[in-house]
C-alpha cells in the first residue's frame, strides 16, 4: 500500500454540497473581515511608530566628557553698557575666572546703552557658579542696572526631539525688567544628566535643571555691595534616560496571528450558535402546524 502524506492533514476539506451559506453567516463573515482589518492596521501603526521609554539610575552617564559640561548663556541687560558687562566662573575644584571672553560675543542694544552677552563655555561637574557682573570692569559704576531677560540657559547638547517634554532651557524667557535695578539675581539650578538613546544606538547627552530664585540687595559694612546675577548650580546623582524602542517583529507577528484566529473563532462560535438556534426555532414552527 503506498504512503499516503495526505493522510496527515489536519485541515480536511468539506465539499461545497456538504456546506449551507446564510445570510447571517454572510453578515458574520464581513463584520469580521472589517473588524480584523481595522485591528490589523492599529498593529501596523504601533509597530511602525517607535516607543520611547524613561528610566532612572544613579551614575555618571557621559565619562568621556573629561568631567565638563558645555554651557551656552543668552542674556540681555537693556541697562547696562557692553564695556562693563563680563562672566565670571567658580566652582569648588578652585576655578575662579573673571572676565571669561571665550566664545563669546556681547551685541550693543538701545543705541548702546544696553547690552546682551551671548556665550558658550564650560564647567566643571563640582558644584559652583558663574555669574554676570562688572566685576571685570576697568572702572565700577556707581550703580549699576542689573534687570535683565534671559533667552535661553541649557546645559549639553542640544535635544531634537519633539516626545520630550523637559525642562532643557528652563530660565528661557525668564523676565526681570521690572524688578529692582540694584538688585542682585540668585538662581539656583540642580542640574539633572539626561541621555537619548536612538534606535541606532547612538546616545546624545545633554541635561535638564530645576531652578528656584531669589532678588535681593545685599550690603556689607562698608555699604551696599555691588549687584549681580548668579547662577549657582549643584549636580544631581539621578541620571535620566529616555531610550527608542520598537516593538519586535516577533510580537507583531504574534499578535495579528492571535487577532485573526481568535476573531475568526468567536465569529465561528457566534455563527454557530445563531445558525443551531434558527435550526431550532424552525423545527418548533413546523411541530406547532402539524
Amino acid at each position: 500500500m503506498p504512503f499516503d502524506v495526505r493522510r496527515f492533514d489536519i485541515y480536511r476539506k468539506v465539499p461545497k454540497d456538504l456546506t449551507q451559506p446564510t445570510y447571517t453567516g454572510a453578515f458574520i463573515s464581513i463584520l469580521c473581515c472589517i473588524f480584523i482589518l481595522f485591528l490589523f492596521l492599529s498593529e501596523l501603526t504601533g509597530f511602525i511608530a517607535t516607543e520611547l521609554v524613561n528610566e532612572l539610575y544613579v551614575d555618571d552617564p557621559d565619562k568621556t566628557s573629561g568631567g565638563k559640561i558645555e554651557v551656552s548663556l543668552n542674556i540681555s541687560l537693556p541697562h547696562l553698557h557692553c564695556d562693563l558687562v563680563g562672566l565670571d566662573i567658580q566652582d569648588e575644584m578652585g576655578r575662579h575666572e573673571v572676565g571669561h571672553i571665550d566664545n563669546s560675543m556681547k551685541i550693543p542694544l538701545n543705541q548702546g546703552d544696553g547690552c546682551r552677552f551671548e556665550g558658550e563655555f564650560t564647567i566643571n561637574k563640582v558644584p559652583g557658579n558663574f555669574h554676570v557682573s562688572t566685576h571685570s570692569a576697568t572702572a565700577q559704576p556707581q550703580s549699576p542696572d542689573m534687570t535683565h531677560n534671559i533667552h535661553k540657559l541649557a546645559f549639553g547638547e542640544k535635544l531634537q526631539v519633539l516626545k520630550i517634554q523637559g525642562a532643557f532651557n528652563a530660565l528661557g524667557g525668564a523676565d526681570r525688567l521690572s524688578s529692582n535695578p540694584l538688585a542682585s539675581h540668585d538662581y539656583i539650578l540642580k542640574i539633572v544628566p539626561t541621555v537619548y538613546e536612538d534606535l541606532s544606538g547612538k546616545k546624545r547627552f545633554s541635561y535638564q535643571y530645576t531652578v528656584a530664585n531669589k532678588e535681593y540687595v545685599a550690603y556689607s559694612h562698608t555699604g551696599r555691595i555691588i549687584p549681580a546675577i548668579w547662577f549657582r548650580y549643584d549636580l544631581s546623582p539621578i541620571t535620566v534616560k529616555y531610550t527608542e524602542r520598537r516593538q519586535p517583529v516577533y510580537r507583531f507577528i504574534t499578535t495579528i496571528c492571535a487577532i485573526v484566529g481568535g476573531t475568526f473563532t468567536v465569529a465561528g462560535i457566534i455563527d454557530s450558535c445563531i445558525f443551531t438556534a434558527s435550526e431550532a426555532w424552525k423545527k418548533i414552527q413546523i411541530g406547532k402546524m402539524s
